[in-house]
């Protein structure tokens, strides 16, 4: 196995560049969540397309931007205490039921809701990942505005409320795995969640419900399913795409505590994402399909908007490229296109390989206005025939993209969103019941 270099734990200094490019680059996109919002139910954008609806992925990262924004002085306390509070209220008062224009059922929420209405938008699916993410977001909330006022007791009375009500147990089906979702017209979809994905958190807030817990077994099921494998010689438990090692981590600290999977291969989740992150690495200087730029500062592989779908052939080689899909390293899909902000996301596990790159990518000067930070993604050969921009770059901005820059930045420079849910009782029952120990969570 390739030998990987020590990590320091938290940055004991960042000079001064470092720290204003940081700070700026979260600053743009924690005003994504500023303005990209219907102020009158707290839901959020999914990205910035006109008449695109709300995704509740997204509204579960600006409920824990905003207490990142009070922190840093870009939000007044008072302001955010409103936003949160309106969101919460909505999604209390919404309908619950099995009828097709619901807002949700269950105790879960549709992927995407309508921004005015807040009913259910195309048809889509009741989701138990955004689900989760939403319900992360309201649990930072209870944990951080703890003050006696009677906005701020009722802003922890309606999370709690909202993440006691979600009936996990539903969720699988009559099987040990979780199913990814339901629809009023078809009922559960065919998937379950399996193999290494982003569905950590939402297994350990199915644990950790007082009231409609799964059981352990869930847990087990799921992990039996994860792939270790070695590449570059590294040792890790794999998935694809960069964000699969990012959104759990988000909210859990998963720094020094195991679960049996982890403690069976001496590691824990914190490192296994760091290796991850130098597989990305490696990958793009290896450079197996020959794109253009990639490299040591040229890396980030994840689901992300595309220039597809197309095919073209560049240089002699046919090429085909994807729109949104869920691209990955080092076994694809591949078509040259690269997302800066999951470099951004990956600033806590390897900040030596993720600031350099913010840098760079900061120096493209993509040709495209970009008022929330770093545009979704970008091509390294998909050139655009008809203007004078070297690049395909996305037209857009996504919340979920926004979210994991402003949190991981927070987390990578003061620990901060991961101090407030560390103390939650719900995560660390969560976390207990999945067989964690070690570290935080045994009070060390």
């Amino acid at each position: 196995m390739t030998t990987m270099p020590p990590v320091e734990r938290r940055p004991s200094t960042i000079d001064a560049a470092a720290l204003k490019l940081l700070t700026e680059m979260q600053k743009d996109s924690f005003d994504y969540f500023v303005h990209e919002i219907n102020p009158a139910n707290g839901l959020i954008r999914d990205k910035t397309e006109p008449g695109w609806p709300a995704s509740i992925a997204a509204v579960g990262m600006a409920l824990t931007a905003y207490t990142i924004g009070v922190e840093r002085g870009c939000m007044p306390r008072s302001e955010a205490v409103l936003r949160t509070l309106t969101t919460l209220r909505f999604f209390a008062g919404s309908e619950q039921s099995d009828a097709p224009g619901a807002t949700g059922y269950k105790g879960f929420y549709y992927h995407f809701l309508d921004m005015e209405s807040g009913a259910r938008a195309w048809k889509c699916e009741l989701s138990s990942i955004d689900t989760a993410l939403l319900i992360a977001g309201m649990l930072t909330a209870a944990e951080y505005f703890g003050g006696e006022s009677a906005d701020e007791r009722e802003i922890r009375e309606l999370a709690h409320m909202l993440y006691r009500r979600v009936d996990w147990q539903w969720m699988r089906r009559r099987k040990a795995l979780l199913c990814h979702g339901w629809k009023p017209e078809t009922g559960f979809l065919r998937w379950h969640w399996e193999g290494y994905d982003e569905a950590l958190i939402l297994y350990v807030l199915a644990l950790g419900s007082p009231i409609f817990a799964i059981g352990r077994e869930s847990y087990d099921a799921w992990a039996s399913t994860y792939e270790w494998k070695t590449v570059y010689g590294i040792d890790y438990l794999y998935a694809g795409p960069l964000f699969i090692h990012q959104m759990s981590h988000i909210w859990l600290d998963l720094r020094g505590i195991r679960d049996d999977f982890m403690r069976e291969h001496d590691l824990d989740y914190f490192e296994n994402s760091r290796r991850a992150v130098y597989v990305q690495q490696r990958y793009a200087i290896e450079n197996p399909l020959g794109f253009p730029d990639y490299g040591a500062l040229c890396w980030g592989i994840t689901a992300s908007d595309g220039p597809g779908p197309a095919t073209r052939k560049i240089d002699g080689v046919q090429r085909k490229f994807y729109d949104y899909v869920g691209r990955g390293a080092p076994y694809g899909p591949d078509d040259g296109t690269v997302a800066p902000w999951a470099v951004a996301a990956s600033l806590p596990f390897a900040p030596e390989l993720a600031l350099p790159s913010i840098a760079y990518f900061q120096g493209l000067q993509l040709c495209e206005a970009n008022p929330y930070g770093f545009k979704a993604s970008f091509s390294t050969i998909f050139h655009l025939r008809e203007s004078g921009c070297r690049r395909w770059v996305s037209p857009y901005h996504f919340g979920i993209n926004e979210g994991p820059t402003v949190i991981m930045v927070e987390n990578h420079l003061n620990d901060f969103p991961w101090s407030l849910l560390r103390r939650n009782t719900y995560l660390r029952n969560g976390l207990r019941n999945a067989g964690f120990s070690g570290g935080w969570l045994d009070g060390e």
